[in-house]
């Protein structure tokens, strides 16, 4: 596998994520970040927004892009080449789900494989609703997200 594609909304971008990036450039030649766009589910930053503190956050991995799609995944990671699809698995309760969404994803574009890698154990715990959550009721989030983030969390809730 030469390319592979990285997706989820990413709102905001958490360490967790940078580590599952770090961790996928140390695996593939490449590696596409795309921020998913979900017309049914609102979020706190805009697409642009998340795509640009992305590319912030992930400066000096040379082999990443980032950018983003609407639609379904298999059909994003065909227009850019990947063959791989990378997803994050905190814990155990995360594989469920993941796994019926990689049959899925096998089920329509069999010739793109899933690949799951776990962060460090560090972020086992995080996720961006829980970062959303602590920011809205400020406080300090500076040891879960890149500089980035933190500034746009703390212009968003003030």
């Amino acid at each position: 596998m030469k390319k592979v594609i990285y997706p989820g909304t990413f709102d905001p971008v958490t360490y967790g994520h940078v580590d599952i990036v770090k961790r996928a450039v140390d695996l593939f030649a490449s590696v596409v970040v795309t921020v998913a766009v979900n017309p049914t589910k609102q979020q706190l930053f805009t697409t642009e927004e998340r795509v640009n503190m992305l590319n912030d956050s992930l400066i000096g991995y040379n082999t990443v892009t980032v950018d983003s799609f609407e639609g379904l995944l298999v059909d994003h990671a065909k227009e850019v080449g990947a063959t791989g699809i990378i997803r994050g698995l905190r814990q155990v309760s995360d594989f469920e789900f993941e796994f019926q969404m990689a049959l899925m994803n096998r089920k329509l574009a069999d010739d793109i494989a899933t690949i799951f890698l776990m962060p460090h154990e560090k972020y086992t715990y995080l996720n961006s609703t829980i970062i959303r959550n602590l920011a809205s009721l400020k406080a300090d989030v500076s040891d879960f997200v890149p500089p980035i983030v933190q500034e746009a969390l703390k212009k968003k809730f003030g």
